[in-house]
């Protein structure tokens, strides 16, 4: 089920085994993983270490909300 158009399989997913997006519906992911995956899938095609800080940021969200605020 992909889609040829850009704002759907934007150049930075094309080149993956599994678009992002059907990993993420396949599995029933929430919205924050999906964040997760979607950024890690991307980083090296995107937006590099930038994608990572936001796949950590939605890691500790995820985290947070999943097993309580770390005090850290």
């Amino acid at each position: 089920m992909k889609s040829k158009a850009n704002a759907i399989d934007p150049s930075h997913y094309t080149d993956c085994a599994i678009q992002p997006l059907d990993y993420i519906c396949a599995n029933n992911l929430n919205f924050l993983e999906g964040n997760v995956v979607k950024y890690v899938t991307r980083h090296k095609a995107k937006n590099g270490k930038e994608d990572l800080e936001k796949a950590l940021y939605y890691l500790q969200m995820l985290i947070d909300r999943e097993y309580g605020v770390n005090p850290d």
